[in-house]
Formats: structure tokens, sequence, C-alpha cells
């Protein structure tokens, strides 16, 4: 069994950051200490000379594309720039083609994921008008939530029969993770603006398209008929202040039935940038005002808005460089993430002990993972290393997602992720993810 040491460690996990050493045996943390001696000849010692020790990021929306996509990228390829990224867990999305609607489909990403993931995985099991008994097959030790669409995206897995959802909502028991924007109020602004520009609408009519009251009106909803059935649900990638109102604080995140994410784009761009960014900040929901990105914030730092994801979406130039019609939504996240936000850190608008709870325990949390998410002694040593004063520029030739482009090219980040581990190996190294894969299904307690 492979032993490894890491010294001299900022660890951060459970609130807090102290200096110190991890022991390492095959997948599992062994030993956390002040000092920490090697246990034999054979251990592997990695001095990390302060640097600061996180649990790997795990990434509770992410979109690879496979099966079905994969001209704008593939689990292999995608994973590899997550743990390039500090990501060291998954969960995709089932909006590929086919659909992940059936056990069967389910089943055959699960497969593709074994053979090919650099990182942990799991898989969304998608919701339809007329797939509930599928549903109800599902393995809830095996699959961390169900994913309703009740607003259209990539793939068109809209759920628009408000019988079907409530039957949905008072017959599920996991955790449903949905996509809140309401479809008749988005058709009435397109129609709106197709009539004024035709095919070419100017990117920066998109949260005009898909405004704060398409948001409002879906996840209000949601939440009321969550309410009233008792579904657990968890809204993804708030992107209105409005919204924020919707949820509360008053409670551990254990304990909530009902929560929310946010994403990074939601955090870092805002309506003034579509002049220069344009189809690159083109996502569902649309980035808003620079006023309800501050209010996202707000919702946030008070525990209001509980997990930090990407929505990673990516899709080829080509496809990026259509007309507004035609051009699709999303963007590649998942290297750039833990970067983006440690940034904020060195600008004093986030704590790094917040980023690690809102990124890594939190999903872990809500999800009901198994042993992974902090840096405590028997959980899984997932661990990424951290130097926060090695600035580096995000290029063409340095983005490692299959679509070859990132809506962060040309910025400069004070931060560098070092090394990532995934379930005790090395994943990543200085720009180099190795071609080792030891990425493992999650399980989930419950």
């Amino acid at each position: 069994m492979k032993k490894t040491l890491i010294k001299n460690a900022k660890i951060v996990t459970d609130g807090v950051t102290k200096q110190g050493d991890v022991y390492i045996e095959g997948d599992t943390i062994i030993e956390i200490a002040e000092s920490i001696s090697a246990k034999n000849a054979d251990t592997v010692i990695i001095d990390i000379e302060g640097n600061y020790l996180l649990p790997g990021v795990i990434d509770d929306q992410v979109h690879f594309r496979e099966p079905g996509l994969t001209h704008k990228a593939t689990i292999a390829t995608e994973s590899a720039a997550a743990v390039a990224g500090g990501i060291t867990t998954f969960m995709e999305m089932p909006n590929t083609n086919p659909q992940t609607t059936t056990i069967e489909e389910w089943e055959s990403k699960m497969a593709i994921a074994q053979r090919d993931s650099h990182a942990n995985y799991a898989f969304m099991f998608g919701g339809t008008n007329d797939n509930l008994k599928e549903i109800l097959k599902v393995d809830t030790s095996r699959v961390p939530a169900l994913k309703l669409f009740l607003g259209s995206s990539t793939g068109n897995m809209l759920v628009d029969d408000k019988e079907v959802l409530r039957e949905i909502f008072s017959n599920v028991k996991l955790r449903i993770a949905l996509h809140c924007e309401d479809e008749a109020t988005i058709t009435a602004n397109f129609k709106k603006a197709f009539e004024k520009y035709g095919d070419d609408i100017p990117m920066d009519q998109h949260p005009v398209i898909r405004d704060e009251d398409a948001c409002y009106i879906s996840s209000s909803g949601a939440i009321e008929l969550a309410r009233e059935t008792g579904a657990r649900i968890h809204v993804f990638h708030l992107s209105t202040g409005k919204e924020t109102a919707l949820f509360s604080n008053k409670q551990a995140i254990v304990d909530k039935q009902i929560t929310s994410e946010v994403c990074i784009h939601h955090l870092w761009f805002s309506d003034e940038d579509y002049a220069t960014k344009g189809k690159f900040i083109k996502w569902n929901p649309a980035v808003k005002t620079a006023a309800d990105r501050e209010q996202l914030w707000e919702a946030l730092l008070d525990d209001r808005i509980d997990v930090i994801a990407t929505d990673h979406a990516p899709h080829t130039l080509e496809e990026k460089s259509n007309p507004y019609t035609s051009c699709p939504s999303g963007g590649p996240l998942v290297q750039h993430a833990l970067p983006a936000m440690l940034q904020f850190v060195h600008d004093e608008k986030i704590t790094m002990e917040k980023v690690v709870e809102k990124m890594c325990h939190n999903p872990a949390l809500l999800f009901d993972i198994e042993k992974r998410g902090y840096i405590r002694v028997g959980y899984k040593a997932d661990l990424v290393v951290v130097d926060t004063n090695n600035p580096w520029t995000v290029t063409k030739e340095n983005v490692l997602a299959k679509c070859g482009w990132s809506p962060f090219e040309g910025v400069t980040f004070k931060s560098r992720i070092m090394q990532t581990f995934v379930n005790g190996e090395l994943a990543y190294k200085n720009f180099k993810v190795s071609k080792n894969k030891n990425a493992q299904e999650l399980s989930f307690v419950r």
C-alpha cells in the first residue's frame, strides 16, 4: 500500500487553518498532526513548504457532454481540466445524448467514467414529463440527486407539466436539483427581441430575455411546491438578487429542506461585461447586473446560499461564433473556478475557510457523500496544494478543456494550483495531468 507524507502544510478544514502534516496510506488519510515522521523507508515525502492544503473541491454541477456531444467535450478531457483546477469530484448532468433518464443510460455513463475519469464521479438522474417509474428505481446510494429542468436549456429536458412536477415532488426522496427559469416569460421576451433584431440579437439582450422575472417566477413556485409536498430541493445557479430572499440561513445545511447554489460566472461577471465578452459569457440563467452580483455575494457570505459550483458547460468556438439565436449557452469553468475564488480571497471579499466550506464541505453534506470534502482522519485523500503567491495568466495554450477557450482568457490569477491528489495519488502537478487515473465512484450515506 502506497504511503505518502505531506509536510509543512497550512491545512484548511472545518473552519480553521492550522500548520501541520498529513499522512496517507493508500486512498485514506491516516494521521494529521503538527509534525509527523516517515513511518518507514518507502514513505513518499512531499514538502509543500508552507503552501495551503485544501480538501479537493466537489463540483455539484457539470456538463461533460458524453455521450453524444463529444465534439465539445468528453469525460476524460473535462475531468482532466477539473483536477488541474483542484476539483477532485464532480456530479454530471443528464442532458447528454441520449439523455440520462433511464437506468440503462445512467449505467452506460458510469462505465465510461470508470474507464476514463481523472476525478471522482457521480451522475444525476434526469426527470422528464413521463419517467417517474424509472426515477423510483434509482439506487439512492449511488445517485446524488434527481435533476429537473424547469426552463429549457441545452438538450431540452423541460418538465412543464405541473401535475407531473407535483407527483415527482411528492414521491421522490432524493434531493431534487433544479434549473429554475419560467418558459412562458422567456418565450414572450424572446419574441419581442426577435421582432426587433431578427437572428442577430445583441448578446447584451440575453439578460433581458432571460430576465429576473423568469428566474423568480420559477424558483419561487418550486419552493412553494416543495413546502407543500415536503420535497428536498436544491436550486442551481442563482443569478438574481431578488431570488436570494427566498432562502434562509436559520438552519444548518444538513437540516435544510430548501438549499441553493451560486456559480463562479455569476460571482465574477456582470451585464457590463457583455460589451467585451459577449457570446463567451452567454449562460442560462443569464449573467445579470452588478447589483444582482453584489446581492448574490451577500447571500453567499451570510449562508442563505450554500454551495459554489461551476455549471461547466463547454461548446466549440465554432458554435459560439453563431448569431444569438443559434449560439448555445454555456462555457468551460472547472479549470479556473478555484483560482477565481482564491482571487476573491486575495481581494478580501471572502476568507479561505469560507471558500472551502462552500466548495468542499457543503456539497459533501448536502448530497450525503461518504468520507469526502474534509481533511480528516479516515476520509479519502482528495487534496489540493495551493500557492497563493504564484501568479499565472490564462491563455488558450494552457486551457485543458476540449473546446480550447475560456471566458477567463487574459486574466492573471495570483494563486496557482500546484498539485492535486485524488484518492491519495498525484493526479496533477504544474500544468501536467497524470496519465494514471485513480478516480472512484461516489457513494452516498442515506
